[in-house]
């Protein structure tokens, strides 16, 4: 609809997990790292956390797609609130076991001969399961009894559970304490910063062919970060809105104002003031600063100076971050934005 108006060359801010449009922070480069590594070793149980919309699922569907291999096979469940036949099911389908539906035995069986045959073969099987903070007390048992599947030297399962934060809290239960010493690998994902918070949006629509300052102005970014309180998939609403306010009235970029009325609709909290230049983010419970933005300081009124171009100052310079070799991007996992530079040229 506001594709041409603004020069993308598709929708920017959709709400699906695609790995084209990854973006990665130190944080979340980290988080990819150990969830390759735990896809590609036969470790036992791997864990990612995070709140919701904080990217979890693009992650793990960037680290699907960048270990994608003839000899590893992924099954994911998404879905894991289901009694414990209808999981055996699932997962017969989804392994490719054929005649074990319906009978837990029957699968059992086929499923430890496919696994040794695999192992011999050098091949490995990865049990993926998303909204992990759902399975029940049953099928935690029934997951830690098939990560038991073992030789003397290797697992042959390697099980990934990616969850909101109550997934710690339920692992800390004394009913699942095995399991809990099963989990080999741990990662987690917080909220975005300012900082990141622009060069994300930045970094999608580049992605989408735009240039970044020639959509949002500096105050509109400030103000989705304030909305959005940096969690990605509320930054991509509020600019979603955003971006339908500036088509319908015909203006780019969008600025403060639009991205306020947005928010009115969404119902999410902004002050309704200009965001002050000191670094300090207002919102209904009070001041939260924000960390590790530099914010030039404003001329007294008495010493006029120059103006200076708002490009690049509004992010304070930081020591260049090498890429870690496990983070290493492979060609399948198309676009990502790590070159801090190319980031932060965003206004």
């Amino acid at each position: 609809m506001y594709e041409a108006f603004f020069g993308f060359g598709e929708r920017p801010f959709q709400l699906t997990p695609n790995p084209r449009f990854l973006f990665l922070n130190s944080a979340h480069r980290e988080a990819l790292a150990t969830l390759r590594y735990g896809l590609t070793s036969s470790l036992g149980i791997t864990l990612l956390l995070g709140g919701a919309g904080t990217g979890k699922t693009t992650l793990l569907r960037a680290a699907l797609q960048a270990e994608q291999r003839p000899e590893r096979r992924h099954a994911v469940l998404s879905n894991p609130t289901l009694p414990s036949a209808d999981f055996f099911e699932i997962l017969g389908e989804r392994f490719g076991l054929p005649h074990t539906s319906g009978s837990k035995g029957r699968f059992l069986l086929a499923f430890e001969r496919d696994l040794l045959e695999r192992h011999r073969a050098g091949g490995l099987t990865t049990l993926v399961i998303d909204e992990a903070q759902s399975l029940t007390l049953e099928l935690f048992e029934e997951i830690r009894l098939l990560a038991n599947l073992e030789t003397e030297t290797a697992k042959l399962v390697n099980v990934v559970l990616v969850g909101q934060p109550e997934l710690a809290d339920r692992l800390n239960d004394a009913s699942l304490r095995q399991f809990k010493q099963r989990v080999v690998l741990r990662c987690s994902l917080a909220p975005l910063d300012l900082e990141s918070t622009a060069s994300y949006i930045a970094s999608r629509l580049r992605v989408a062919g735009a240039v970044a300052g020639e959509v949002f102005t500096k105050e509109a970014v400030r103000t989705i970060y304030e909305a959005s309180r940096g969690i990605p998939r509320t930054i991509g609403v509020v600019c979603e809105n955003a971006l339908l306010a500036g088509y319908a009235a015909q203006r780019k970029p969008v600025d403060r104002a639009m991205v306020v009325d947005a928010c009115r609709d969404l119902d999410l909290p902004v002050s309704g003031r200009p965001p002050r230049e000191d670094g300090v983010v207002r919102d209904r419970d009070g001041v939260v600063p924000v960390q590790d933005v530099a914010v030039p300081t404003r001329p007294a009124p008495d010493e006029p100076q120059p103006r200076r171009a708002a490009s690049r100052s509004w992010f304070s310079s930081r020591r260049k971050e090498s890429r870690p070799e496990s983070a290493r991007v492979t060609d399948s996992e198309a676009t990502v934005v790590t070159d801090r530079k190319r980031m932060f040229d965003f206004f």
